[in-house]
């Protein structure tokens, strides 16, 4: 005889007795879910379409998990392996056969590249570095078909220096920088000693561009030791030329490997504008008010004066003033006036006297004697 079924758990049950609605939820609550994976996580990765290549074949190189945007450099370089990388700089590479690409939104692109064969023997690796902005690269290894091959040097066990962080710029304009005064900026970065000897005062090459042109470098010594394995924050000052203005970009290169780049845009010195266009106003304004005042130095007055010619009827106007009315003429010769006699004034004040007149009889008036009047009377037409 069969024995009865064992009986459940309570938990169970009350499990079973929930509407599947519930039961839907706590499923989705309970069970992992797969979140979406992302290559930036594991930083930048190279493959290559194949391993071996002849020399000139093409061989797709295909990346994932760099910047969106990000613009790309491809170039095969001999002498060089993915944990040592590139040894002797990108002069062991075929440099006039390199491939550029930009990265899209996700950080991934495709690009053909030809394996065209180094200067330098194999070992050879596929190089993919960054070109602007943060630095990154990557060293696929690759073997070409024909192509000599020799060991590696062996390492001299000097330190290595990287650059662990963003680099800053710090520092500010003054006012002197906006009348023409050379911009100057401080370089923060940190480094960190990758190799197995210590770095004792590093000799770091500082470069500035304007545009499109290439750096100028300038060495730049840092005085301190940095340990294998240890890290150091380094501060170099540089200026720019006086009234530079426009986008500059700073490099920063140290055993002529490019370490980090850092763009900045120094501002327009406006001041020396604004000096220019008040010297264009001021001089001419000055030189004008100069000449005015020489020319009415120099100007002969009195001679001026002197040529002037006087009008013609101001001595007639006067002499017309001075002719008697004719009520008098026909009246006859006027009596002179009685001089008042001297004597006292009231309070035994002294009286004076009054001068007369110049009175002038008809014969004897000035204007009957006038050089310039006819001597008799003429009519219209006779003289």
């Amino acid at each position: 005889m069969r024995g009865a079924p064992p009986a459940l758990p309570p938990a169970l049950l009350a499990l079973i007795a929930l509407p599947p609605a519930l039961l839907a939820l706590l499923a989705l609550l309970v069970l992992p879910t797969a979140g979406p994976s992302y290559a930036d996580d594991a930083g930048p990765a190279v493959t290559l379409s194949t391993a071996e290549a002849a020399k000139g074949a093409d061989v797709t190189v295909t990346g994932s998990g760099w910047r969106p945007g990000a613009l790309l450099m491809l170039l095969v370089c001999g002498q060089s392996d993915p944990t040592r990388g590139v040894i002797g700089g990108t002069n062991s590479c075929s440099n006039a056969d390199g491939q550029a690409v930009t990265t899209d939104a996700k950080g991934a692109f495709t690009k053909a590249l030809p394996a065209a064969p180094p200067p330098k023997p194999c070992p050879c690796v596929v190089h993919v570095a960054t070109v602007q902005g943060e630095p990154a690269l990557v060293d696929a290894e690759l073997k070409i078909t024909g192509h000599p091959v020799a060991p590696l040097p062996d390492q001299s066990g000097d330190g290595r220096l990287a650059v662990l962080a963003e680099p800053r710029l710090d520092g500010s304009s003054s006012l002197l920088t906006w009348f023409g005064a050379p911009p100057a900026r401080t370089l923060v970065f940190t480094v960190g000693n990758l190799g197995s000897a210590p770095v004792k005062d590093p000799v770091f090459q500082l470069g500035t561009a304007h545009g499109v042109f290439a750096p100028q470098w300038e060495d730049r010594q840092w005085k301190g030791t940095i340990g294998p394995g240890q890290k150091a924050e380094i501060k170099l000052d540089f200026e720019l030329s006086a009234g530079a203005h426009g986008d500059y970009q700073v490099s920063l290169q140290y055993a002529k490997k490019l370490l980090a780049t850092e763009p900045w845009g120094v501002d327009r010195p406006w001041g020396v504008t604004v000096f220019w266009i008040l010297l264009c106003l001021v001089v001419p304004a000055a030189v004008f008010r100069i000449g005015m005042a020489v020319v009415d130095r120099l100007r002969p007055r009195e001679a001026q004066r002197a040529r002037t010619p006087r009008h013609r009827g101001g001595g007639l106007a006067g002499l017309t003033v001075r002719l008697p009315r004719p009520g008098r003429e026909r009246a006859g010769p006027v009596a002179p006036a009685a001089a008042p006699e001297h004597g006292p004034g009231p309070e035994g004040t002294p009286q004076t006297t009054t001068a007369p007149l110049p009175w002038f009889t008809p014969d004897s008036a000035p204007s009957e004697n006038h050089p310039n009047r006819p001597y008799g009377p003429t009519t219209k037409g006779n003289s």
